[in-house]
Parts: C-alpha cells; sequence; structure tokens
C-alpha cells in the first residue's frame, strides 16, 4: 500500500510518499509545494498552486490513501483562516483524485512517530528519518507529511476496523433549541 502524505501550508505544504508492505515502511519520496509568500491580492494563485502540486504528485507516485493534518486554531485568526484554505486546496486536490483522506492532528501524528505528543520538529524529523533509514534529516514539512504517512500506516487499518465494527450514533441532545432544527 503507498500512502500520501500531507502537511498543509499556505507558504509550503509539505508532502511525503511511503509504502507499507505487512509493517515494514520505505521513503518512496518527499518534498515541498511552496508558493509565493504574503500577497493578499495573490491568494486564488496560490491555492491553485497548491492544488495543482497535489495532483501533480498524486500523478506521480500513485498513492493507494492520503493522510492530512487537521488544522487548529492558533494565536493569529486571519493565519488561521489562510491556513484552513490551503488546507481545503489540498482535500479538494485529493478527493478530486478519488483518493481516501485520513485526518490526523498534529499531536496523533507527533505520538505515533516520536512516542510524545508535544515533540518539536527536531524530535520528529530524527525519528522520521531513523523509521524509514534515510541517509539524511528530512526537512521539516516533509518530515511532518512523511510522519503523517506513518501514521496512517501504523493506525488506519485499526481506525478502519473500528468504524466498520461500530455504529456511529450522532448526538442529538442539542439539536432542537427552542424549537429550531440545529
Amino acid at each position: 500500500m503507498r500512502i500520501l502524505g500531507i502537511d498543509p501550508g499556505l507558504e509550503s505544504t509539505g508532502f511525503g510518499v511511503v509504502d507499507m508492505d505487512g509493517h515494514a515502511l520505505s521513503y518512496v519520496a518527499s518534498g515541498t509545494i511552496k508558493t509565493t509568500p504574503r500577497d493578499p491580492g495573490k491568494l486564488p494563485a496560490r491555492l491553485k498552486i497548491l492544488y495543482a502540486g497535489i495532483r501533480e504528485v498524486v500523478k506521480r507516485y500513485e498513492p493507494d490513501a492520503s493522510s492530512i493534518e487537521i488544522v487548529f486554531a492558533n494565536v493569529n485568526p486571519q493565519g488561521t483562516l489562510l491556513l484552513g484554505q490551503a488546507r481545503g486546496a489540498c482535500l479538494t486536490a485529493l478527493v478530486s483524485c478519488d483518493l481516501s483522506v485520513a485526518e490526523y492532528t498534529a499531536l496523533q501524528m507527533k505520538k505515533a512517530v516520536a512516542g510524545y505528543g508535544k515533540a518539536g520538529k527536531p524530535e520528529v524529523q530524527q525519528m522520521v528519518m531513523r523509521l524509514l533509514r534515510l541517509p539524511s534529516l528530512p526537512g521539516s514539512d516533509a518530515a511532518d507529511a512523511l510522519g503523517l504517512a506513518i501514521t496512517h500506516a501504523h493506525v488506519g487499518g485499526a481506525v478502519a476496523l473500528l468504524a466498520a465494527a461500530a455504529t456511529l450514533n450522532p448526538n442529538t441532545s442539542a439539536s432542537y433549541k427552542a424549537g429550531r432544527l440545529y
């Protein structure tokens, strides 16, 4: 199984591709898709670059599945909105290529790769290098993307089995408020 990991970002989106054969993982490729920095009038063009870049990576490496980082709000609301739009462009590209998409938080990825959810970028880079037997450290965005692919390789099957075994019932306790359906 070939897995593509995506670490979304507006200026630099990391990608990483790994092959999984049983429990063995092997490195295929990694890199970054870069856009022109900080020109608010160019946002649509930058999103197009991300979309086209992800589609090109999918076409070149032909992954069977993908994983992407879930974005949380940070201190700067404008930065969070821009990052969300970049993530949306990446998600749209993956789905338009008919790939299944798994989503993991940075904490989940760090815990799966480094064993500690608050590991820093250098620790993630070191562990990705060790797990994939790379000759040198990958860049930080590529390392995070490879970490997301590794995370999916480790837990994706178990999550799929749990989802198939359990029927999830939506929480309807907050569905009605003052006679209105939400």
